[in-house]
């Protein structure tokens, strides 16, 4: 095979809506309290807009969903509907910390059909991090072949007595869990997905406890790093600005250096923040 039909492995960066968030969450700092970045307290005005991302991969051993965003049922007529999110996320709590609208057309399931990709043609969708502006949206996408979450997250994720995550959102899923094969990453634990060092899953817990990155990388060694949220955008990591929430704020900073430290490696073509608001729908080519 020539270098020029060489496999290409294709990252899709789609954006399933908007969260509306306290100012605090991506950019809270290491000191930054609970209860600020949750913005209970926070006047509706002083709040921002942010994309919620998921990724879709086509990779020459199989076709790869990161994240599910945001679920059409909480926002039924693609506007923002109160009633509808709240009864989607199973929590009054969850609507004061975030707002979510998802237009029409941008549920994962709906722009992935536009790609002509249909659930059950998914080889893997891999769940980063249980919070509902990653997983409520699983339901779509419950007939993929293979739902991949770590062990640390789902164990956090089935607490009934955590308010952050509601097992409601992946009632219907056949979610299933990995064991760590390697040694990459800030904390020397990661999964080689294929067993070729294309897609590996890295763990970078802090934010949650499971939390995972995904580091794309193709047979020149040039990658794409997707950050989940590890880091919400550039800043935090220039600046080792922590995300206001965490369950771990030492082991949030520890996943923060790594990812300062990969971001601006020489063979990093892209480090992606779910939340980046200056990152636009798009397709990488690696």
């Amino acid at each position: 095979m020539t270098e020029d039909h060489y496999p290409k492995i294709k990252i899709h960066v789609l954006h399933t809506g908007m969260v509306h968030v306290s100012p605090a969450l991506p950019n809270g700092g290491k000191h930054c309290s609970l209860l600020k970045a949750s913005g209970l307290l926070l006047p509706y005005d002083e709040r921002i807009w942010i994309p919620v991302s998921v990724y879709y991969i086509e990779h020459p051993k199989g076709k790869i969903l990161i994240d599910t965003g945001w679920n059409r049922e909480m926002s039924p007529n693609g506007t923002f509907d109160k009633k509808a999110q709240i009864k989607s996320l199973h929590s009054d709590l969850l609507y004061h910390v975030n707002q979510g609208v998802v237009p029409e057309g941008m549920a994962v399931n709906e722009q992935l059909r536009a790609l002509g990709v249909c659930p059950e043609d998914l080889d893997y969708v891999l769940m980063t991090h249980l919070d509902c502006d990653h997983a409520n949206g699983l339901s779509q996408v419950k007939n993929a072949k293979k739902i991949l979450v770590s062990k640390e997250e789902l164990k956090a994720g089935s607490n009934p007595f955590n308010p952050r995550y509601h097992k409601e959102w992946w009632d219907e899923v056949d979610l299933k869990t990995f064991d760590w094969n390697g040694a990459e990453g800030p904390f020397g634990k990661s999964y080689d997905l294929f067993g070729d060092g294309s897609i590996e899953l890295i763990k970078i817990p802090g934010h949650s406890a499971g939390l995972f990155a995904v580091k794309i990388k193709n047979k020149d060694g040039k990658y794409v790093l997707i950050d989940s949220d590890g880091a919400y955008s550039p800043r935090n990591w220039n600046e080792m600005l922590d995300p206001g929430i965490a369950v771990n704020r030492k082991e949030q900073e520890k996943s923060l250096e790594w990812i300062r430290e990969q971001s601006n490696d020489e063979n990093c073509v892209a480090s992606l923040a779910n939340h980046d608001p200056n990152i636009h729908p798009q397709i990488i080519v690696l």
